[in-house]
């Protein structure tokens, strides 16, 4: 028997996510993620999903077996709008590919990063969604 989570109702006020999205199995699976965000958030809730942008991450990151579902900023801001989302911000390119493998980087330099935009155009690989819950949930969505 297969166990689903319970989700509160109009609980939270943020659901973040990054580098989750495109391990699940399907687009139909990343959708139905999406839905069970827009209800446990609350009316003016706030989701933000950072993840690999396939068009700035192409090639091997797409090999390892667990990589599932390749998206753009462009393909989750329309998966948002399906879920409910009113999508607030959308950036193809933010943070570099990976800061997590290897070297730690000093918050000092990660601060300065995120105060210059334009590196986050030359360094970018990842995108940044931020969306917004206008009400509850739809039923039989």
């Amino acid at each position: 028997m297969r166990e689903t989570a319970q989700i509160r109702p109009s609980s939270t006020a943020v659901v973040f996510t990054s580098n989750f999205l495109e391990h699940l199995p399907t687009k139909s699976a990343v959708l139905a993620t999406l839905r069970h965000a827009h209800t446990a958030l609350r009316s003016g809730g706030t989701i933000v999903a950072l993840g690999p942008n396939v068009r700035y991450v192409p090639g091997p990151y797409w090999d390892f077996f667990d990589h599932h579902v390749p998206l753009t900023d462009r393909s989750l801001g329309e998966a948002f709008v399906l879920a409910g989302f009113n999508v607030e911000t959308s950036l193809p390119r933010f943070l570099p590919y990976s800061m997590s493998q290897g070297r730690q980087y000093p918050m000092s330099f990660v601060r300065a990063y995120l105060r210059m935009p334009p590196a986050w155009r030359l360094l970018g690989r990842q995108f940044l969604v931020v969306g917004r819950s206008s009400g509850p949930a739809a039923a039989g969505r």
